[in-house]
Order: C-alpha cells, then structure tokens, then sequence
C-alpha cells in the first residue's frame, strides 16, 4: 500500500510514523507501517522477528550492516558522478568489495547470537549458502587478486616543462631515502614537519586522468581484467540482501522509537490478535503521539484501561471536555492498527480484535469545494462508512453532529449507533450524549473523570461507570462564567 489510510491522521498515526521514520527516508518505509495485515499467523511472524531484534547482538548487526550498505550506496552514487572511466572503475571495485565483507561480517554477527524467529533463523541459512557459494567466493577472490594486481604497479614520472612522461619502473634508486640518509647525521633533536599536505580531492583532475591513462597503456593486461571485472560487475547486489536491508530497518526502526519511552518507565507488549473472538482486553494504555510530547517534555503520562467481555462491542465515552476522551479513542484505534501490522503495542498488556477494516470519524474542517454543510458533510461521510464497514470492523466515532441541536443529535446519533449494533461491530463513541450509553445491552458506558474534591481539575483516566453528565454540566458553566462564584462576582453587592 503506496497511501495511508483514511484513519491515519485521525488517529495521528501520519505524526508516529514520521517520527520513527525520521532519518531513513532512503528506505520508504511508510508503505510498511500503512498495510494491516490479514491473518494472525503473518502478524506473529513478525513479532517474532522484533522479539528477535530487540536482542542487543542482533540490533547491533543489523545497524552495523546498515551502515556498511549505506557505504556501499554511497561509493556507487561517487562513482556515478565521476567523468573519468578508471576512476569511476575504481570506486566500483572499493563498493562490490564493501558489499563482500558487509555481507560476510553480517553473516559473523548474526551466527554470534542465538535466533528463534523463523524469518531471521531463514535469512541466516541464506546468509550463510550465499557466503559458501562459489559464486561469492569467487568473486571475493576475483577482487583480492585484482586490488593485488593494482597495488604492485610501479611507475616512474619525469616531469619536464609543461610535459609529463609516464615510463615503466626500472628499479630506479630512491633519492629521498638516500638524501635522509646523509641527512641523518647532522639531525639535532626532533625536527618540524616540512611536506607539503595535498588537498584531497574526490574527484580527480585531468592531469591525474591523463596519467592514470598512460599507466593503463603500460600495463595492458591489468587493467584489461578491471574492464572485465566492471562490465560483469554492473550489478552485483543479491536481491535477497537489497530487500532485506530495506524491510529490517521497519524493525530496527520502530525499537529505536520504542526505546525512547521505555527509557522513560513506559511499557509495550506484544498484543494478542484474534479474529474470531471480539473480546478485548487492555491494560495501561496510551496514546504514543501524545506520549511522544510529555515524554520531551518530562511530564506524565496517563494509561487507561478497558475491556469488552461477551457480547459487548462498543464503548460509549462520556464526560468533560478536554478529559481526554478523544485521546482514548485514538489509543483504541492505534492499539488494533500497530497490532495489525506486527509491532508492540503501548500497554503493559494487550489482547485485540483482528480487523478487516477500520473506519473513524473526527470533526473536519468544511469543505468549500464539495458544497455541503457539516451536518450534510457528517451525514453523507457516515452514510459512506456504514455502506462498506462488515461485522469484523473497526468504527470510531468523535463527537459527531455537534453542529446541530440536541434534539437532533439525539435521533441521528441513535439511528447510527443502532445500524452499527445490527452490525456488530466495534466501536468507541465518544459523545455528550448521555442517552446512547443506554441504547443496548452491547454497548458499556466509559467516562472521563475528574478529582472528588476540585471536578474542574482532570484526571485523564477513562473508566467504566454510568454516564452522569454533572462534570460535563459543571465544565459547561465554567466555559460560560455561569458558576455560583461567578455569578456573584458579577452581581451588584
């Protein structure tokens, strides 16, 4: 999947994502964390390849086998700006021999440490047949002798008057060794570095080019097995390796991002999922983008609960605004879709419902271009997800048709939530509406809640208990200054 879902940003899953992803834009791995995947045994393959990664010696690895690709790319893109044939072959043979020996100390690393997964134990056996093959060995052995080959020319340069004549080696005295030599015994003390430092270019100039030409001239043979070795080495990756480079940084990636919350006392588990059974059950759950902020800015972070036992299927959630209701239905939401594709989930412990669709509902700005109202807008949006959502989805709901009267509200919140009821469905609702918490013996009433001895204060805990509406109605009054104390101040003494 290229595209996010619909719900991404309604549950701000598009700002996690971003934040694990941040750094390794080369590997594009959004499409990863976009598709659910569709059955438990895909689900578990993958928790058992994180569990395997959250192992140091292997995390290690496979960063340090990042790196090293990374090296590799990075000489491929060099030699692909170089204007020069033997410089560029030259930055191709140091990039297929970067390639080799990454290969070979990941294949070192990985058979260091134990592995119980079987995509990683099944990678390493292919490791461990492509190292063996002859195919690698060859080529390992091709370029040892090659570098070899290259490193034993000498040549010798006279430089003239504007003329550079590049000859063959004889075997000529060197002159610097014999000049310290005689040197040598008139030294007194330790003498200042006097030779000139180079500059280190990356590419080199058309005098350097011309002679690295004649020296190909002098050694014909030499350089002919370099041609040879770079026109059979155009393209030297496994592609089992290149996908692999790609798909284990979706690991490595998203236990990098959780280690930032459990190295602040947060907790993750690996949920279970099932499809068959809609029974859920949670414990000290919390919203990772929220986490994400308190945690940079060393604040709390509050966990919440919940369950559905039986026949049960949506939460009603009630209660004063800013409680953090809308926060709980988001955590409900990223809980089912970060388990849907394999990764631990932000609880102490989690088991889930395996969804085929998940759908949600939060107030959006109005459209100018699409020419209906908000209340036509929720009605049709609605309309839309009750059309395509099944028994096995997922359907959270925000506060919907808050843009009419309460009257109103009522009757078109209670024809939606009855049509999800016949549905059978999951859901969260979060509402001001006290009367839906009622409607059937499948819904159970959630309330945000506040401290006994100060309601203005929030506790951001979401619990199981009857809806009341007095927090909401104290809340309200102090919105408007129409408490008891307000209401004096105001008036004439």
């Amino acid at each position: 999947m290229s595209e996010a879902p619909a719900y991404f940003a309604d549950l701000n899953l598009d700002q996690i994502v971003a934040s694990i992803t941040a750094g390794k834009q080369e590997y594009n791995l959004a499409p990863f964390f976009y598709e659910a995947l569709k059955s438990r045994e895909a689900i578990e393959y993958r928790q058992e390849v994180m569990r395997d990664l959250e192992n140091d010696a292997h995390y290690d690895a496979v960063t340090r086998f990042a790196n090293a690709m990374r090296s590799v790319r990075e000489h491929l893109g060099q030699a692909g700006k170089l204007h020069y044939k033997y410089e560029k072959q030259a930055w191709l043979l140091d990039a297929v021999e970067l390639y080799c020996r990454c290969v070979e100390r990941l294949l070192s690393d990985l058979g260091a440490a134990a592995r119980s997964s079987p995509g990683l134990a099944g990678f390493f056996t292919f490791i461990e047949e492509y190292v063996g093959s002859s195919a690698f060995q060859r080529l390992l052995s091709e370029i040892a002798t090659l570098k070899g080959k290259l490193a034993s020319i000498r040549y010798s340069l006279l430089i003239g008057d504007g003329v550079i004549t590049v000859s063959d080696h004889h075997d000529e005295p060197d002159y610097g060794a014999e000049i310290r030599a005689d040197f040598e015994k008139f030294k007194q003390g330790a003498a200042g570095d006097h030779i000139f430092k180079f500059r280190d270019f990356e590419q080199m100039n058309h005098i350097e080019a011309g002679v690295l030409d004649r020296v190909a001239l002098l050694n014909p043979e030499i350089f002919a097995e370099l041609d040879g070795f770079s026109a059979r080495s155009s393209s030297f990756f496994d592609r089992t390796i290149l996908r692999f480079d790609r798909e284990v940084q979706f690991y490595v990636a998203y236990i990098a991002h959780t280690r930032r919350f459990t190295d602040a006392g947060l907790t993750f588990c690996y949920p279970r999922v099932a499809a068959e059974s809609k029974e859920i059950r949670v414990a000290d759950a919390y919203d990772l983008a929220l986490a994400k902020i308190l945690v940079d800015r060393k604040q709390p972070v509050v966990t919440n609960d919940f369950f559905l036992n039986g026949g049960e299927r949506i939460i009603i959630v009630s209660g004063p605004n800013q409680g953090g209701k809308t926060t709980f239905a988001r955590t409900f939401g990223l809980l089912h879709h970060l388990a849907a594709i394999g990764c631990p989930v932000p609880a102490t412990d989690a088991q889930l419902f395996l969804f085929d669709r998940m759908f949600t509902h939060f107030e959006k700005e109005e459209d100018v271009h699409n020419l209906r109202g908000k209340l036509h807008d929720d009605l049709f949006r609605l309309h839309k997800t009750l059309e395509e959502a099944t028994s096995q989805s997922i359907i959270i709901l925000n506060e919907v048709f808050n843009s009419t009267s309460l009257k109103d509200a009522i009757f078109l919140s209670t024809k939606i939530l009855m049509t999800i009821i016949e549905l059978d469905a999951l859901s969260v609702c979060v509402t001001f509406i006290d009367e839906l918490a009622a409607l059937s013996k499948t819904s159970v009433s959630m309330g945000s809640t506040v401290k006994p001895d100060n309601v203005a204060e929030r506790t951001f805990k979401i619990v199981r208990r009857p809806p009341d509406g007095l927090a909401y109605a104290i809340s309200v009054a102090e919105k408007y200054g129409l408490t008891y104390s307000r209401l004096r101040e105001r008036l004439p003494s």
